[in-house]
């Protein structure tokens, strides 16, 4: 094993440390050199996570773990798909009656929910905008 894959290996422990058995970095490269040592072993290697997990057993626990993280990460973000479902609700939503300013503006808070508003702050801006019409009294 080299210094890049241990060096990998143990950020990859690290950042799932959570999720394994064991928290003793040595003992986990220790499980995943001997688990080299079988797969290189054997006549027909892996060649995706599901197999290797078939082979995988209790012997490996972390490995294992590791392995059926691998398997159920998706191979793609779902991001792009989120933002034309999140365009398409607020359209159907407001039946096109709004500038495309305003759509935009709803659509990247509905895209991006993760980015807290605040509504002083939103009432603050909105109150220093002239607005188009004049009341005249």
């Amino acid at each position: 094993m080299s210094t890049l894959e241990k060096d990998e290996f143990i950020s990859l422990i690290d950042f799932y440390n959570d999720d394994l058995a064991d928290n003793n970095k040595d003992i986990l490269i220790s499980e995943l050199k001997l688990w080299q040592r079988k797969i290189l072993a054997l006549d027909k290697q892996p060649t995706n996570a599901m197999d290797a997990l078939i082979i995988c057993n209790d012997m490996y626990p972390n490995i294992y773990k590791l392995l059926q993280i691998l398997a159920t990460l998706p191979v793609s973000t779902a991001s792009s798909e989120r933002s034309f479902s999140s365009l398409k609700r607020i359209k159907t939503y407001l039946k096109n009656t709004m500038s495309e300013k305003r759509l935009n503006g709803l659509a990247m808070l509905s895209i991006h929910r993760s980015i807290s508003v605040d509504a002083k702050e939103v009432l603050d801006e909105l109150s220093t905008n002239k607005r188009r019409v004049d009341f005249i009294l």
